[in-house]
């Protein structure tokens, strides 16, 4: 009872927009109060915020952070669309496939499906609208193809993820690459779906000559690169994720550099970001610490698990509910939260089911995915809409189809969760 209490005060706070990790650490402190004497609690929140900051691979986050922030100061992702465009602009839908084809490669060296959300829509919407895109079928493939951040190495959230659930770093992030692949297509065949439907929706390209193809297919390189010394060193054991990191952000710095864009204001401007964004996540794992110290006084997570064991019924029918839960969920809270509060109490569940950690780190962060261009709060969507200067309706309406290709998707993976445990399997 303690327990639910305490989960309804949470999603009071969140509703509350009181920000999500002070919420998590109010709602463990009272929680522990309820259960323990006070001289106990205290004793937890002196010892809590190191030890659960304290791990090695955390290192990682802050600077796939900062490595993000430098590929955005360098242009690299209007090169990317550019290459992109010059490649498959002619085709039906092409500019709407260019700009799938730049966020899949921006995920690979971003990390942030809200960065990377807000650097597609002021490179590629505008450009769509202005080819004759419907307004919605161009917002609506901006919001969505900004997730695949998420899911794609490096992703920051699979990181934190890892380190919630105690699971090795380097196998969940090598875990996100297929499955990313595996969303894109679900995205770009959703598109054409939506062309047969309605051609007006996604007209042809430009023509451009092969020279200029080759040209242009030049500023895709680097990313290539970076990719393949950052994901290359984990999934070879030559590096950790930390180690890998640092790399990228080395590689980083030097393109920002060849580039001639480089200031000292956005250098102090990227650090500043990645303090800032670094101290949330940081703040939300020690009050995933704390809230989880909680649960496992309660012995919540056993009761369930003992509850599900003796239902009897077909894994696939809990996972199904689970699956329901998750994208409701994912309509109120954040990745982050979603993975900082419920992992500690469905990991075990989901164990029990037959699926594992690494599975489960992947089913969770493609339903807060979803849940980041879902109504209401989807904050990919209101993202898009501000920086393409678009009203939230009508990128919600635009988002919808791929919302539907991505629980799809999440289908698949219960089905056959080998999809997802392959590759981390083979290193």
């Amino acid at each position: 009872m303690i327990a639910l209490l305490m989960i309804f005060l949470l999603i009071a706070l969140i509703v509350c927009r009181v920000p999500v990790a002070f919420t998590i650490i109010f709602t463990g402190f009272v929680g522990l109060l309820a259960i323990m004497e006070p001289g106990a609690v205290f004793g937890v929140l002196m010892v809590a915020p190191a030890d659960a900051v304290q791990s090695f691979s955390l290192s990682a986050i802050p600077l796939f952070i900062f490595m993000a922030h430098l590929m955005l100061q360098s242009g690299l992702v209007d090169k990317l669309f550019a290459a992109a465009q010059a490649l498959l602009g002619r085709t039906p839908g092409g500019t709407g496939v260019a700009s799938t084809v730049a966020g899949v490669a921006f995920a690979a060296v971003s990390g942030s499906s809200t960065a990377s959300a807000a650097t597609l829509a002021q490179t590629t919407s505008v450009k769509m609208i202005e080819e004759g895109y419907k307004p919605t079928t161009a917002t609506g493939i901006v919001a969505s193809v900004g997730t695949l951040a998420g899911m794609i190495p490096p992703s920051i959230i699979l990181v934190f993820y890892a380190i919630t659930a105690e699971a090795n770093v380097g196998d969940m992030i090598i875990a996100g690459f297929v499955p990313g692949l595996i969303i894109a297509a679900a995205l770009l065949l959703t598109m054409y779906i939506t062309m047969l439907r309605d051609p007006e929706a996604m007209p042809k390209g430009q023509r451009v000559g092969w020279m200029d193809k080759i040209r242009q297919s030049k500023g895709a390189i680097p990313i290539v690169l970076i990719f393949g010394a950052v994901i290359g060193g984990i999934y070879f054991g030559i590096a950790t994720p930390t180690e890998a990191a640092a790399i990228g952000c080395l590689s980083a710095f030097v393109l920002l550099l060849l580039s001639g864009k480089m200031t000292v204001q956005g250098l102090l401007g990227a650090v500043i970001e990645t303090v800032k964004s670094s101290s949330m996540i940081f703040a939300i794992i020690i009050g995933a610490f704390i809230f989880g110290h909680f649960i496992t006084e309660t012995g919540v997570t056993d009761e369930i698990v003992g509850w599900v064991e003796s239902l009897g019924v077909h894994p696939l029918v809990i996972m199904f509910f689970i699956t329901a839960f998750y994208v409701v969920l994912g309509f109120f809270m954040d990745q982050a939260a979603i993975v900082a509060l419920t992992v500690p109490i469905m990991l075990p569940v989901v164990e029990t089911l037959g699926y594992d950690a690494i599975w489960f780190g992947i089913f969770v962060v493609l339903m807060g995915e979803i849940g980041l261009i879902s109504p209401p709060l989807g904050l990919n969507v209101f993202i898009v809409a501000k920086t393409a200067k678009r009203p939230t309706e009508e990128v919600f309406r635009g988002a919808v189809p791929y919302i539907i290709s991505m629980i799809a998707v999440a289908i698949l993976f219960i089905l056959f969760p080998g999809i997802v445990t392959w590759l981390p399997n083979t290193m």
